[in-house]
């Protein structure tokens, strides 16, 4: 895909997608949404190993879905997937990949990229970033993992401030609730961003995958539970008991798996 509304660059095994669409503060039409599912998509690639999500810019994250491009019913656009679908499709991307996904909140984080950057698994603010939902405001709400994901994250009572009161928050007063990792000022975020990067880079990938997985089992019902199996069977699929039996299979004989038993 031709990438028009976001940049996806991939180098020393870290992805970084960024929003570019400053003239409208990084809020997404249905063209960005879609390039952000295929720039997500290509970072199951084995050579990566951590992903940096943010917006263009230093004065937005992400704002939301252009209002601009709504209209009675959805938002415009020719694409398959509506908006709304497909932003619970990135939704769901960010919170499935086998790896850690950062959110380089670099400014306005509102409505639905308030929802991103809670859906990252790591935020990291500069100062001057701002924070808050839309919703209610502007005749919209998130059903799903941006209300359950920031209950979790900050509590029920606070979560629905925060939801039904459309409030903004600075980025001190979101690390106090736990909404975000760290806070730096805006000329030292890439700096700090690069040393967390670096500091997952040298853990095992395995390990954090299961562990993403394992925090989803908890937290996703059966859907969380699915994707812990799944980690789980990748690994298997990699050992000798694995193609005894796929082995077996097309030799068209039985299987020994009691050489697998010690």
């Amino acid at each position: 895909m031709e990438y028009k509304e976001i940049i996806f660059e991939k180098k020393d095994r870290i992805a970084r997608i960024t929003i570019n669409r400053p003239q409208r503060y990084n809020a997404c039409n249905l063209r960005a949404v879609h390039e952000l599912i295929d720039a997500f998509d290509q970072c199951w690639d084995n050579e990566i190993g951590v992903i940096v999500f943010t917006g263009i810019g230093e004065k937005a994250f992400c704002t939301g879905g252009d209002q601009t491009t709504r209209e009675k019913g959805g938002y415009e656009g020719e694409l398959l997937l509506p908006l709304e679908v497909g932003w619970q499709r990135v939704t769901f991307l960010i919170r499935t990949l086998p790896k850690p996904v950062i959110a380089r909140v670099n400014g306005y984080a509102i409505g639905g990229g308030h929802v991103w950057h809670v859906n990252c698994d790591l935020s990291i603010a500069a100062e001057h970033a701002q924070f808050g939902q839309a919703g209610p405001r502007v005749g919209s709400f998130d059903p799903g993992y941006g209300t359950g994901d920031l209950m979790r994250a900050v509590g029920v009572k606070r979560a629905k401030e925060i939801w039904y009161l459309c409030r903004r928050y600075t980025a001190q007063q979101a690390l106090e609730m736990g909404l975000v990792n760290a806070v730096v000022p805006y000329g030292k975020l890439d700096e700090e961003i690069d040393q967390w990067c670096q500091e997952l880079l040298e853990k095992s990938p395995t390990a954090l995958k299961m562990l993403k997985y394992a925090f989803l089992a908890e937290i996703d019902g059966v859907t969380g539970i699915t994707q812990l199996g799944v980690g789980g069977l990748s690994m298997y699929y990699d050992t000798d008991e694995a193609m005894e039996g796929k082995n077996a299979f097309v030799e068209k004989r039985k299987a020994d798996f009691n050489q697998f038993r010690k």
